[in-house]
């Protein structure tokens, strides 16, 4: 069986940012290799939309004997020189890389007895890594402070700063035992949880209790760092989250901001974190319908300057899955219509396959539905349910099922109605997910088959809203698709937007958050 082509090289050349392919170009060009033949692959990988092997062998041997084993030395070079390129583009950038570059040279100093270059690389380094919190930096300058006094037999200078010197390293121990023991307790919930979704204790596990006990989480002043009191609160933030605490998750999110927002050096080396937390201040606020919080984080993440490709991919989904959702909840479907356009113009930028999933599909599904779109819609939802079934999204498929249903109500496709009815009943029969609600929903289609007009269609409506009001079908009642204001919609022959605009204005209106 022939070998599968690595797509190692291709992978690399892809994921580089805009500017760090101009970067690599000049620092090529700078060497002398601008017309050589790394540069010729680079630039056919650059252009590749998908990795295609014989393609890229002949866009550069051309009409030349293609040896196999200096094929495979080429992209072995070039990918050492992408590598090389890319660490003296992050030691022009990145704080971490300065430090790292001062320590390298720090010691070249001292093994040629350069001493007292050695102390003034180490004074000018301390700054920055105490500032940017880099401990395991701020330890190995300190022993390279009493490593130079010893080399140079400077007792008198060893004996006036070792005490200082002692203070700092016990001190920075302390910050870095600290941090790793919050990032500890952070990632041992994010495993538990994934584990064990319901957050139910077992044998094994010990209970996601036995984590949030921990006494470090007693008070957040037992944080010794900025990074220690983020990741505090990080552990807040989730643990709230996964209890569906969400007003304490709403306020923990919205002080982990400020948190972040009050050093924000840290956030020009790192915005990941940023992100995550930015997203999920987003959905607190709006799971609590403190709408303006929501719209504000909206604002503060389509203005955010990425620092990788990881950054702007995070952004934009962060970003459209929010804008998306306050459009959907808002009745605001025309922009909703708008936005998900741009999002389709800028998404070839990305990973396609990132999009490609029940919860974007549902959602370009439902703005199209709501703007009146539906032969859109029809598109979207088919794709949607084309997608390979998965436990843990029962509740979509099953919502799935009923949005059909409706789509095609909508539609006027009445002979198809008939066919679907029969199929989505066996579907949830079979799945044993037929609820009373469900039924009764089924039950208004297969009449309305028998409406000889509008006015039998809207008694049967007024039926079902009055049944499905009451409090033993609350629960049952869909999240993903607000099947009432549907139903509210042709009851007073408004359009469903209207509805839903109406719905959002009261809820907007009867919140108070202090």
């Amino acid at each position: 069986m022939a070998k599968t082509p690595s797509t190692k090289l291709y992978d690399l050349v892809q994921s580089l940012s805009g500017s760090e392919k101009r970067y690599f170009k000049l620092y090529v060009s700078e060497h002398g290799k601008e017309t050589s033949k790394y540069m010729q692959l680079f630039e056919a990988l650059e252009g590749m939309d998908t990795f295609d092997e014989e393609k890229l062998k002949n866009t550069v041997y051309r009409n030349e004997i293609i040896e196999s084993r200096k094929y495979s030395e080429l992209k072995a070079y070039l990918y050492d020189l992408i590598l090389k390129c890319l660490q003296a583009y992050d030691e022009k950038r990145s704080v971490d890389y300065k430090l790292k570059g001062i320590l390298k040279s720090v010691h070249s100093l001292y093994r040629r007895s350069h001493f007292d270059d050695c102390l003034q690389l180490i004074q000018k380094a301390m700054k920055p890594a105490v500032k940017y919190e880099k401990f395991k930096v701020i330890l190995e300058l300190q022993d390279w402070k009493k490593q130079v006094y010893y080399a140079r037999a400077d007792i008198g200078s060893l004996d006036k700063e070792l005490t200082s010197i002692n203070q700092i390293e016990s001190e920075t121990i302390a910050q870095l035992q600290n941090l790793l023991e919050y990032k500890e307790i952070f990632f041992q919930l994010l495993i538990h949880l994934r584990k064990n979704p319901s957050g139910t204790v077992t044998k094994k596990s010990g209970g996601i209790e036995g984590l949030i006990n921990h006494p470090l989480l007693e008070d957040e002043r037992k944080a010794l760092s900025h990074q220690a009191l983020v990741t505090f609160h990080r552990i807040q933030t989730i643990y709230n989250f996964s209890k569906g605490a969400f007003i304490d998750f709403f306020k923990g999110s919205r002080q982990l901001i400020r948190i972040m927002e009050s050093e924000p050096h840290f956030l020009k080396e790192d915005l990941s974190e940023y992100i995550s937390a930015l997203s999920n201040y987003a959905i607190s606020s709006s799971l609590v319908k403190a709408y303006d919080q929501t719209f504000e984080c909206l604002e503060k993440l389509r203005a955010l300057k990425p620092i990788t490709n990881d950054d702007a991919t995070k952004i934009h989904r962060q970003y459209y899955t929010l804008k998306f959702h306050m459009c959907i909840i808002s009745g605001e479907f025309n922009e909703g219509v708008n936005a998900l356009e741009e999002h389709l113009r800028k998404v070839d930028k990305f990973d396609k396959q990132l999009f490609e999933k029940d919860s974007f599909l549902f959602q370009y599904f439902y703005i199209y539905f709501g703007a009146g779109n539906y032969d859109k819609a029809l598109e979207y939802l088919n794709r949607w349910l084309n997608l390979p079934k998965r436990v843990e999204r029962q509740d979509m498929w099953i919502t799935s099922r009923l949005v059909n249903l409706i789509l095609h109500f909508e539609m006027g496709n009445t002979l198809l109605l008939e066919s679907l009815i029969r199929s989505t009943y066996r579907y949830l029969s079979k799945s044993d997910s037929l609820s009373p609600y469900e039924n009764k929903v089924l039950s208004f289609f297969r009449e309305s088959l028998k409406f000889q007009d509008k006015s039998q269609q809207k008694q049967a409506l007024l039926e079902l809203k009055t049944e499905l009001g009451k409090e033993e079908y609350k629960k049952m009642r869909p999240r993903l698709f607000n099947v009432e204001a549907w139903f509210e919609a042709k009851i007073q022959n408004k359009a469903f937007s209207e509805i839903i605009k109406e719905q959002f204005v009261m809820e907007k209106s009867a919140f108070d958050l202090e």
